[in-house]
């Protein structure tokens, strides 16, 4: 495990004795990562930038309670995905749509900047990404997510959703196999194919 950053916890402790900027500081750092972990859980960049806010709210309010041995960006990510669960919880039965939603900015994986034609690609691919996680029942998205896009281990997909590393795991055998099903049936209805999902 990496050593905490030391500007990153002098900005903690600053923020300890009161320090709004250094609180801002923080929150430039990791707004970006914070907010993508929220877009790709809820699906909607309003309800992503609103879930965002709240989890450096809370961030903020419950800094004492931070462990300087531990990544701060790990730990704010785990109040995101918490909260996040929370929110899906509670429109469990609610289908978002995402036709309207401008994705290319949050699921560029590519520090460098595509030609107009990988762009298309790339948006066009990470809106059927997207679409496939949408797809999936909440719990099986929520530990798909931070299994995959943000490396989490069993434990802390565990611990964030309150259950066991064993339900985690066929949790996540079941997303897969019922990816390949939907990946499957793409394929047979219009060609696509998508080799990143697969792999997983």
């Amino acid at each position: 495990m990496a050593e905490p950053d030391p500007i990153i916890l002098e900005w903690v402790e600053a923020t300890k004795q009161g320090d709004q900027d250094a609180f801002a500081e923080l929150v430039y750092t990791f707004q970006d990562p914070v907010y993508n972990l929220c877009y790709r859980m809820l699906g909607e960049s309003g309800e992503a930038e609103d879930a965002t806010q709240e989890a450096f709210l809370r961030a903020y309010m419950n800094i004492e309670r931070y462990d300087m041995k531990r990544s701060f960006k790990t730990w704010v990510m785990s109040i995101a995905s918490n909260h996040c669960i929370d929110r899906l919880r509670k429109r469990r039965m609610q289908y978002v749509s995402l036709d309207d939603e401008p994705t290319a900015a949050v699921l560029a994986l590519s520090s460098s900047d595509p030609m107009p034609e990988q762009a298309t690609l790339q948006n066009e691919r990470g809106e059927a990404i997207q679409d496939l996680l949408m797809e999936l029942d909440t719990d099986y998205r929520i530990a798909v997510i931070l299994r995959y896009w943000y490396d989490y281990s069993y434990v802390e997909i565990a611990q964030a959703m309150g259950t066991t590393e064993s339900a985690i795991k066929s949790r996540l055998f079941r997303a897969r196999r019922t990816l390949a099903e939907l990946i499957g049936e793409e394929r047979d209805e219009d060609g696509l194919t998508n080799p990143q999902l697969k792999g997983n």
